[in-house]
Protein backbone atom coordinates (compact mmCIF):
# COMPACT_ATOMS: atom_id res chain seq x y z
CA UNK A 1 0.00 0.00 0.00
CA UNK A 2 1.29 3.44 -0.94
CA UNK A 3 2.16 5.61 2.08
CA UNK A 4 0.12 8.82 2.08
CA UNK A 5 3.03 11.00 3.14
CA UNK A 6 5.57 13.32 1.58
CA UNK A 7 9.09 13.24 2.93
CA UNK A 8 10.83 16.49 3.79
CA UNK A 9 13.50 17.18 1.18
CA UNK A 10 17.08 17.32 2.42
CA UNK A 11 17.55 20.94 1.38
CA UNK A 12 14.52 22.33 3.23
CA UNK A 13 15.53 24.57 6.15
CA UNK A 14 14.07 23.57 9.52
CA UNK A 15 16.24 25.43 12.05
CA UNK A 16 15.33 29.10 12.31
CA UNK A 17 17.12 29.90 15.52
CA UNK A 18 18.43 33.46 15.10
CA UNK A 19 17.33 33.46 11.46
CA UNK A 20 14.54 35.24 9.60
CA UNK A 21 11.50 32.98 9.29
CA UNK A 22 8.30 33.22 7.27
CA UNK A 23 6.37 34.35 10.33
CA UNK A 24 9.05 36.84 11.26
CA UNK A 25 9.17 38.40 7.80
CA UNK A 26 5.38 38.82 7.75
CA UNK A 27 5.17 39.89 11.41
CA UNK A 28 2.55 37.20 11.97
CA UNK A 29 2.68 37.54 15.76
CA UNK A 30 1.35 41.09 15.44
CA UNK A 31 -0.94 40.38 12.50
CA UNK A 32 -2.64 37.30 13.95
CA UNK A 33 -2.78 38.87 17.39
CA UNK A 34 -4.74 41.86 16.14
CA UNK A 35 -8.14 40.13 16.29
CA UNK A 36 -9.59 41.12 19.66
CA UNK A 37 -13.34 40.41 19.91
CA UNK A 38 -15.13 42.50 22.54
CA UNK A 39 -18.35 40.52 23.02
CA UNK A 40 -18.67 38.70 26.37
CA UNK A 41 -18.97 35.80 26.08
CA UNK A 42 -17.36 36.05 22.65
CA UNK A 43 -19.90 35.57 19.88
CA UNK A 44 -18.67 33.21 17.17
CA UNK A 45 -19.35 35.60 14.26
CA UNK A 46 -17.51 38.59 15.72
CA UNK A 47 -14.24 36.99 14.58
CA UNK A 48 -15.53 36.92 11.00
CA UNK A 49 -16.59 40.57 11.25
CA UNK A 50 -13.14 41.63 12.49
CA UNK A 51 -11.17 39.55 9.99
CA UNK A 52 -13.34 40.74 7.08
CA UNK A 53 -12.68 44.38 7.86
CA UNK A 54 -9.01 43.94 8.68
CA UNK A 55 -8.40 42.13 5.39
CA UNK A 56 -10.29 44.90 3.60
CA UNK A 57 -7.98 47.45 5.20
CA UNK A 58 -4.93 45.49 4.01
CA UNK A 59 -6.25 45.54 0.44
CA UNK A 60 -7.05 49.26 0.78
CA UNK A 61 -3.44 49.80 1.81
CA UNK A 62 -2.28 48.09 -1.37
CA UNK A 63 -4.74 50.08 -3.51
CA UNK A 64 -3.40 53.33 -2.07
CA UNK A 65 0.16 52.14 -2.74
CA UNK A 66 -0.73 51.38 -6.37
CA UNK A 67 -2.68 54.57 -7.01
CA UNK A 68 0.02 56.81 -5.59
CA UNK A 69 2.45 55.14 -7.98
CA UNK A 70 0.02 55.57 -10.89
CA UNK A 71 -0.41 59.29 -10.17
CA UNK A 72 3.36 59.67 -10.05
CA UNK A 73 3.75 58.05 -13.47
CA UNK A 74 1.05 60.23 -15.01
CA UNK A 75 2.64 63.36 -13.57
CA UNK A 76 5.88 62.30 -15.29
CA UNK A 77 3.97 61.73 -18.56
CA UNK A 78 4.57 57.99 -18.44
CA UNK A 79 1.24 56.30 -19.08
CA UNK A 80 2.36 52.81 -20.03
CA UNK A 81 3.53 51.75 -16.53
CA UNK A 82 0.04 52.67 -15.30
CA UNK A 83 -1.60 49.98 -17.40
CA UNK A 84 -0.25 47.12 -15.29
CA UNK A 85 -0.85 49.08 -12.08
CA UNK A 86 -4.49 49.77 -12.92
CA UNK A 87 -5.02 46.19 -14.08
CA UNK A 88 -3.81 45.11 -10.64
CA UNK A 89 -6.08 47.69 -8.99
CA UNK A 90 -9.06 46.19 -10.81
CA UNK A 91 -8.18 42.68 -9.58
CA UNK A 92 -7.82 43.89 -6.00
CA UNK A 93 -11.21 45.55 -6.32
CA UNK A 94 -12.63 42.19 -7.40
CA UNK A 95 -11.20 40.65 -4.23
CA UNK A 96 -12.92 43.32 -2.14
CA UNK A 97 -16.18 42.75 -4.02
CA UNK A 98 -16.12 38.98 -3.52
CA UNK A 99 -15.38 39.28 0.18
CA UNK A 100 -18.90 40.55 0.84
CA UNK A 101 -20.21 37.08 0.04
CA UNK A 102 -18.40 35.73 3.11
CA UNK A 103 -19.88 38.38 5.40
CA UNK A 104 -23.33 37.65 3.98
CA UNK A 105 -23.20 34.22 5.65
CA UNK A 106 -23.83 36.12 8.90
CA UNK A 107 -27.52 36.53 9.65
CA UNK A 108 -29.19 39.58 11.23
CA UNK A 109 -29.71 37.66 14.47
CA UNK A 110 -26.04 36.74 14.65
CA UNK A 111 -24.87 40.29 14.01
CA UNK A 112 -27.18 41.68 16.71
CA UNK A 113 -25.45 39.44 19.25
CA UNK A 114 -22.32 41.61 19.14
CA UNK A 115 -23.30 44.84 17.33
CA UNK A 116 -23.57 46.83 20.61
CA UNK A 117 -19.83 46.37 21.32
CA UNK A 118 -18.99 48.36 18.16
CA UNK A 119 -20.15 51.55 19.86
CA UNK A 120 -20.00 54.39 17.32
CA UNK A 121 -17.22 52.85 15.24
CA UNK A 122 -18.06 52.68 11.55
CA UNK A 123 -16.47 52.15 8.15
CA UNK A 124 -17.02 55.86 7.51
CA UNK A 125 -14.11 56.38 9.90
CA UNK A 126 -11.70 54.35 7.76
CA UNK A 127 -8.92 56.77 6.88
CA UNK A 128 -7.69 54.45 4.15
CA UNK A 129 -11.07 54.37 2.45
CA UNK A 130 -11.24 58.17 2.63
CA UNK A 131 -7.71 58.41 1.19
CA UNK A 132 -8.71 56.07 -1.63
CA UNK A 133 -11.71 58.19 -2.56
CA UNK A 134 -9.62 61.37 -2.44
CA UNK A 135 -6.96 59.83 -4.70
CA UNK A 136 -9.68 58.88 -7.19
CA UNK A 137 -11.31 62.31 -7.01
CA UNK A 138 -14.30 62.15 -4.67
CA UNK A 139 -13.33 65.22 -2.60
CA UNK A 140 -15.33 66.55 0.34
CA UNK A 141 -13.60 68.63 3.01
CA UNK A 142 -16.19 67.74 5.63
CA UNK A 143 -15.32 64.06 5.38
CA UNK A 144 -11.83 64.81 6.67
CA UNK A 145 -13.06 66.27 9.95
CA UNK A 146 -13.61 62.87 11.55
CA UNK A 147 -9.81 62.41 11.62
CA UNK A 148 -9.00 65.54 13.65
CA UNK A 149 -8.39 63.38 16.72
CA UNK A 150 -5.04 62.32 15.18
CA UNK A 151 -2.87 65.27 14.07
CA UNK A 152 -0.53 63.26 11.81
CA UNK A 153 -3.39 61.37 10.19
CA UNK A 154 -5.39 64.56 9.71
CA UNK A 155 -2.42 66.23 8.03
CA UNK A 156 -2.06 63.36 5.57
CA UNK A 157 -5.78 63.38 4.79
CA UNK A 158 -5.65 67.14 4.24
CA UNK A 159 -2.69 66.73 1.90
CA UNK A 160 -4.60 64.22 -0.24
CA UNK A 161 -7.70 66.42 -0.15
CA UNK A 162 -5.79 69.33 -1.68
CA UNK A 163 -3.62 67.31 -4.08
CA UNK A 164 -4.59 66.49 -7.69
CA UNK A 165 -6.49 63.23 -8.02
CA UNK A 166 -5.68 60.57 -10.60
CA UNK A 167 -8.22 62.18 -12.95
CA UNK A 168 -6.75 65.65 -12.39
CA UNK A 169 -3.28 64.26 -13.16
CA UNK A 170 -4.55 62.63 -16.37
CA UNK A 171 -6.20 65.85 -17.57
CA UNK A 172 -3.01 67.79 -16.86
CA UNK A 173 -1.07 65.18 -18.84
CA UNK A 174 -3.44 65.59 -21.80
CA UNK A 175 -3.03 69.36 -21.54
CA UNK A 176 0.74 69.03 -21.72
CA UNK A 177 0.30 66.92 -24.86
CA UNK A 178 -1.53 69.75 -26.57
CA UNK A 179 -5.12 68.60 -26.15
CA UNK A 180 -7.47 71.56 -25.54
CA UNK A 181 -8.28 70.74 -21.93
CA UNK A 182 -9.96 73.80 -20.36
CA UNK A 183 -7.85 75.92 -18.02
CA UNK A 184 -10.69 75.70 -15.50
CA UNK A 185 -10.01 71.97 -15.23
CA UNK A 186 -6.24 72.33 -15.00
CA UNK A 187 -5.96 75.25 -12.60
CA UNK A 188 -8.56 74.74 -9.94
CA UNK A 189 -8.97 74.14 -6.23
CA UNK A 190 -8.31 70.39 -6.07
CA UNK A 191 -9.98 70.13 -2.68
CA UNK A 192 -13.32 70.77 -4.39
CA UNK A 193 -15.41 68.16 -6.14
CA UNK A 194 -14.63 67.89 -9.83
CA UNK A 195 -17.38 69.14 -12.15
CA UNK A 196 -17.77 67.55 -15.58
CA UNK A 197 -16.86 69.79 -18.51
CA UNK A 198 -18.21 69.52 -22.05
CA UNK A 199 -14.84 70.50 -23.51
CA UNK A 200 -13.23 67.52 -21.80
CA UNK A 201 -15.83 65.29 -23.42
CA UNK A 202 -14.73 66.73 -26.79
CA UNK A 203 -11.09 65.91 -25.98
CA UNK A 204 -11.99 62.34 -25.08
CA UNK A 205 -14.08 62.04 -28.23
CA UNK A 206 -10.99 62.87 -30.29
CA UNK A 207 -9.01 60.19 -28.45
CA UNK A 208 -11.72 57.54 -28.84
CA UNK A 209 -12.26 58.31 -32.52
CA UNK A 210 -8.54 57.96 -33.27
CA UNK A 211 -7.29 55.22 -30.94
CA UNK A 212 -4.38 54.28 -33.22
CA UNK A 213 -3.07 57.85 -33.06
CA UNK A 214 -3.58 58.30 -29.30
CA UNK A 215 -3.20 54.69 -28.19
CA UNK A 216 -1.69 55.25 -24.74
CA UNK A 217 -4.29 57.87 -23.79
CA UNK A 218 -7.03 55.61 -25.18
CA UNK A 219 -5.74 52.65 -23.16
CA UNK A 220 -5.42 54.77 -20.04
CA UNK A 221 -9.00 55.96 -20.42
CA UNK A 222 -10.27 52.38 -20.63
CA UNK A 223 -8.25 51.36 -17.58
CA UNK A 224 -9.86 54.21 -15.65
CA UNK A 225 -13.30 53.02 -16.76
CA UNK A 226 -12.41 49.59 -15.36
CA UNK A 227 -11.48 51.12 -12.00
CA UNK A 228 -14.64 53.22 -11.77
CA UNK A 229 -16.93 50.35 -12.74
CA UNK A 230 -15.31 48.03 -10.20
CA UNK A 231 -15.61 50.68 -7.50
CA UNK A 232 -19.30 51.20 -8.23
CA UNK A 233 -19.92 47.45 -8.11
CA UNK A 234 -18.12 47.31 -4.75
CA UNK A 235 -20.27 50.16 -3.44
CA UNK A 236 -23.43 48.42 -4.60
CA UNK A 237 -22.43 45.09 -3.05
CA UNK A 238 -21.60 46.86 0.22
CA UNK A 239 -25.01 48.52 0.26
CA UNK A 240 -26.83 45.23 -0.44
CA UNK A 241 -24.84 43.41 2.23
CA UNK A 242 -25.74 46.06 4.80
CA UNK A 243 -29.38 45.94 3.70
CA UNK A 244 -29.39 42.15 4.05
CA UNK A 245 -27.93 42.19 7.56
CA UNK A 246 -29.40 45.28 9.29
CA UNK A 247 -32.22 46.30 6.97
CA UNK A 248 -32.84 50.04 7.19
CA UNK A 249 -31.50 50.65 10.69
CA UNK A 250 -29.27 53.62 11.43
CA UNK A 251 -25.56 52.91 11.00
CA UNK A 252 -23.35 52.53 14.08
CA UNK A 253 -21.52 55.75 13.17
CA UNK A 254 -24.75 57.76 13.01
CA UNK A 255 -25.45 57.60 9.27
CA UNK A 256 -28.82 56.63 7.82
CA UNK A 257 -27.32 53.28 6.85
CA UNK A 258 -28.57 51.89 3.55
CA UNK A 259 -29.96 55.25 2.44
CA UNK A 260 -26.54 56.84 2.97
CA UNK A 261 -24.82 54.09 0.97
CA UNK A 262 -27.37 54.37 -1.85
CA UNK A 263 -26.54 58.03 -2.35
CA UNK A 264 -22.90 57.10 -2.87
CA UNK A 265 -23.93 55.13 -5.97
CA UNK A 266 -24.63 58.46 -7.70
CA UNK A 267 -21.02 59.63 -7.27
CA UNK A 268 -18.57 59.33 -10.14
CA UNK A 269 -14.81 59.80 -10.40
CA UNK A 270 -14.34 60.25 -14.15
CA UNK A 271 -17.69 61.58 -15.44
CA UNK A 272 -16.64 62.53 -18.96
CA UNK A 273 -15.42 58.99 -19.66
CA UNK A 274 -19.02 57.85 -19.46
CA UNK A 275 -20.52 60.92 -21.12
CA UNK A 276 -18.30 60.51 -24.16
CA UNK A 277 -19.87 57.15 -24.92
CA UNK A 278 -23.07 58.92 -25.89
CA UNK A 279 -21.12 61.13 -28.28
CA UNK A 280 -19.45 58.37 -30.29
Amino acid sequence: MKVNQRDIEAGIQTDFTNRLSYGGYLCLDQLLGAQQPLSTPMHHDEMLFIVQHQVSELWLKQLIHELRAAIGYVERDELEPCFKILARVKLIQQQLFNMWAVLETMTPSEYLEFRPVLGQSSGFQSHQYRTLEFLLGNKHAGQAEVFKYDAALYAQIQHDLHAPSLWDAFLQHLGRRGFPVPIACLQRDFSQSYVANRDVVAVLKTIYQQPQVHWDAYEMAEKLVDVEEAFQLWRFRHMKTVERIIGFKQGTGGSSGVAFLKRALELTFFPELFQVRSEL
